[in-house]
């Protein structure tokens, strides 16, 4: 027999199912319903349903079929007008035999108070999540049992003792068979220590433009919740709320792929579970987030690697600790790692709880295709996810709303997240300081040194110009006139093209004689060399005149004639000194 697709809505009065049945003989189906009770058959498919409220055939039923599309749709009357029938998305619930939802475990503790079945449990009970547990306290435990339990509700072990090999990069513990929690925990804290980076985390403190962006991302579930609230303000039935959210065909296909199971929790097995969920939920919040909806390579490893229960099978004594563990771990492994989308992650899960089971489940469903994608993280829907697919349907939204007000009234601070945060961003902004001071200073300098310059430039304008008529009274005079107007002649010269080539001339001839005509600060009124020096340099002279003549060619790029008559009275000197 063949599970045909279906689809369950309704209003007051009436409950209708759609039930789609391409190539069946529907000149032969068959149709029961009584109570919480429904069958149909039409060779080859056959449906059974567990409804969650009563329906009553009192001749107002209807049924049709619509040949084109394959589907019968039946109309069936409530035994209570006006009933509304909570939970008619979870599927796999519908699909459940009346007799799961009931029946006693086979095996169960004489005694043992504190176990309960999820679906017997008291509504009424209290559900305090800030009570301070201390499972971790408790030695003995690890003593008399050294295996390591894991998956939903710690269900699971020994599932790695033999996949360790091939599942090593789905999970970030060794050996975690023979690990007792509180080491998972400490081996845990020293990794996210060991990889977190400062330089990364301040460069995204900083420059947070693409964090602000992501920011403004709004997911689905945004415009939902703001939908529920204006719905709320308008009505007082908060089950109602959950028509806001609707299932894809692929996502009713889901539902019906998994198997219906029970669940036997204890209390503190059922707390863990959903701490657990919150943590899961906070992941796949930052990667929706982050990504903007979309799904690339990087999905599965994103929400296993935020997810301390994914990654390292870690337990939970108060959403506190959840809290913390998934701040420290987005500043320490994706690629965006800012407190802010810390905080926002804990908004949109807060949404997500109190929109109700159905927006959770749609989002482990979500979380469930990412993984089975992903070739080495489809593990973890075996050890988790589909466990929660299931056991979401009959979760009770008044826990769920529980949970969700717990999530809203839990602060969380960069100092409790132990990583120095406080510290590095004061630091970094104190050397922010000190950097812009100091450009503001060589700011200043500079601002000072292109004066100073233009001032020198003035002066050497106005010396160059008077060089010309130097040259020519210098030409007229006697040749022993080494003394009155020379001087100013060779203080013309003076100029960074002469000092440099005479510099050079100095340094490879090593004559004294040179750097006693050349030397720039000559006073006026002192002779530049006596006639021996004079008559024993004279060659040097004469070379040092031709390559002056060069260099003065060569170097000055204005006021050329002026130079050049500059350079003829200088040579004629020279050449008068031998």
């Amino acid at each position: 027999m063949l599970t045909p697709a279906f689809d369950l809505s309704q209003d007051p009065d009436f409950l209708t199912i759609a039930i789609r049945v391409p190539h069946a003989r529907v000149s032969e189906f068959d149709v029961y319903f009584q109570g919480a009770d429904f069958k149909f058959y039409a060779k080859p498919y056959f449906l059974r349903l567990t409804l969650p409220g009563r329906i009553v055939e009192n001749g107002s039923e209807q049924g049709s079929y619509d040949a084109d599309k394959g589907i019968f749709t039946i109309q069936l009357p409530k035994e209570t007008p006006g009933q509304h029938f909570e939970g008619l998305n979870m599927l796999t619930a519908l699909l459940a035999p009346r007799k799961s939802r009931t029946a006693k475990p086979l095996v169960e503790e004489i005694g043992a108070s504190e176990v309960s079945e999820e679906g017997v449990e008291d509504d009424d009970e209290e559900f305090d999540w800030e009570i301070e547990q201390s499972p971790y306290e408790e030695v003995s435990e690890s003593a008399l049992n050294p295996k390591g339990y894991y998956g939903f509700g710690g269900l699971r072990s020994g599932v790695f003792q033999r996949l360790q090999d091939e599942f090593s990069d789905v999970i970030d513990i060794k050996d975690p068979d023979f690990t007792p929690a509180a080491e998972r925990r400490q081996k845990r804290l020293a990794a996210e220590l060991a990889k977190f980076d400062p330089d990364h985390y301040l460069a995204d403190f900083f420059e947070d433009e693409a964090v602000e962006q992501v920011l403004k991302y709004n997911p689905w579930w945004t415009n939902t919740y703001s939908e529920m609230m204006a719905f709320l303000g308008k009505s007082q039935e908060q089950e109602n709320h959950a028509v806001l959210v609707s299932f894809s065909e692929e996502e009713k296909y889901q539902l019906r792929k998994f198997v219906h199971k029970s669940y036997l929790l204890d209390k503190r097995a059922h707390r863990q579970v959903h701490y657990s969920l919150v943590d899961i939920l906070l992941a796949y919040c930052y990667e929706t987030r982050v990504n903007e909806g979309e799904k690339n390579v990087e999905s599965a490893w994103n929400i296993r690697k935020l997810s301390a229960t994914l990654c390292w099978f870690e337990t939970w004594t108060n959403v506190h600790e959840v809290l913390v563990s998934f701040g420290r771990r987005v500043l320490c492994y994706p690629l965006y790692r800012h407190f802010k989308l810390v905080m926002e992650a804990c908004r949109d899960t807060r949404k997500i709880l109190q929109l109700g089971k159905s927006a959770v489940l749609k989002c482990l469903l979500d979380i469930h295709r990412i993984f089975q994608e992903s070739d080495p993280a489809y593990i973890l829907n075996d050890l988790y996810i589909s466990d929660y697919c299931v056991w979401i349907q009959k979760a009770k939204s008044k826990k769920l709303a529980a949970l969700a007000e717990a999530l809203k009234e839990v602060s969380l601070t960069k100092a409790q997240l132990g990583l120095e945060l406080e510290e590095l961003e004061t630091a970094a902004l104190l050397v922010q300081e000190e950097e812009a001071t100091a450009k503001a200073s060589l700011s200043a300098s500079g601002q000072r040194t292109p004066s100073s310059s233009s001032e020198a430039g003035d002066s050497e304008g106005s010396d160059s110009s008077t060089a010309p008529e130097t040259a020519d009274s210098d030409s007229d005079s006697e040749p022993e006139g080494l003394t009155g107007g020379e001087p100013e002649g060779v203080g013309s010269l003076q100029d960074p093209f002469l000092s440099e080539s005479s510099t050079l001339l100095v340094d490879g001839g090593g004559a004294r004689g040179a750097s006693a005509v050349l030397r720039p600060d000559v006073h006026q009124r002192e002779p530049l060399a006596s006639p021996q020096a004079v008559g024993g340099a004279g060659p040097l002279i004469e070379e040092l005149g031709e390559q002056l003549q060069t260099a003065v060619q060569l170097c000055e790029p204005e006021g050329a004639a002026a130079s050049r008559r500059v350079q003829a009275g200088t040579a004629g000197r020279l050449q008068r000194a031998l």
